[in-house]
């Protein structure tokens, strides 16, 4: 399960997806994400289905690690898909004791679950295609009207990047505690929901000591290269909009007006 978690990775690539600004794909995210909360048929789904699976043919991802960061997840989506079968009103379909299927309730779920994949599907791309460096930087500079009622903008994109950085870290360091305590004898499997619960302690209590261990190795790290913030700093890379940009940021644009358009209509 822990191998199956995607999130903050980052798969180098040259594909259009990869060298569009990351200003413009964190406004195309953010602009997806209102979008298909305003989806509201099969057509508007569809056609947002579409436009996420060419992100995902131009970039080059492979698509197994695509649902491979779904397995994560797929108790949330069962869950969230069953409570909008069982309990939405409609015309009934079936019943059993206070369980009732309606036409209503199995249209809503089927959206429903659609709506939480394209989600995570459509934000994950964002990480899989930005480094962690372009993603801060992009963050701060679209954040940087605020500097002038001192938000620390550059500590929240910084701290944010860090993050994202170390998720895959933390995971690696989880399957190594793991794996020496099942070599201790350790059972994680077995017994009831209170009993697996406590049977993480010994896993949690050294995954804390090493994570404070590493931010206090990071944080001296930093010192020592004297990090004042971003105070004097500047970039050995400047970010310029480009026709690629404009070619992307046009079509997207397109795609989610249709969306929104469609759904207006029920579509």
């Amino acid at each position: 399960m822990l191998r199956d978690i995607t999130i903050g990775q980052y798969f180098p690539g040259t594909s259009v997806v990869h060298r569009t600004d990351p200003r413009l794909k964190l406004v195309l995210v953010i602009a997806m994400i209102v979008t298909l909360f305003l989806a509201s048929g099969p057509v508007s789904y569809a056609l947002l289905a579409l436009y996420i699976l060419s992100v995902i043919k131009i970039s080059g991802i492979q698509p197994k690690m695509v649902v491979r960061g779904l397995k994560p997840v797929v108790f949330i989506v069962a869950f969230t898909a069953l409570l909008n079968l069982f309990y939405t009103p409609g015309t009934e379909l079936w019943s059993f004791g206070f369980l009732h299927i309606t036409d209503q309730g199995i249209r809503v779920a089927i959206l429903m679950v659609v709506r939480i994949l394209l989600l995570i599907i459509g934000t994950s791309m964002l990480t899989y295609t930005t480094s962690p460096i372009e993603l801060t930087d992009g963050l701060e500079m679209l954040l940087s009207p605020f500097k002038k009622v001192h938000l620390p903008v550059h500590e929240l994109a910084m701290m944010m990047s860090i993050a994202l950085r170390f998720i895959p870290t933390l995971i690696e360091e989880t399957e190594k505690i793991i794996a020496a305590q099942k070599a201790r004898g350790a059972d994680f499997e077995s017994g009831n929901l209170v009993q697996r619960a406590r049977a993480m302690v010994p896993i949690l209590v050294p995954l804390f000591i090493s994570a404070f261990r590493r931010a206090d190795e990071l944080a001296i790290a930093m010192e020592c290269r004297l990090y004042r913030g971003d105070v004097g700093r500047t970039r050995m890379k400047q970010m310029k909009l480009g026709s690629v940009d404009a070619l992307t940021g046009t079509v997207s644009v397109i795609v989610f007006a249709a969306v929104i358009v469609l759904g207006r209509f029920g579509w």
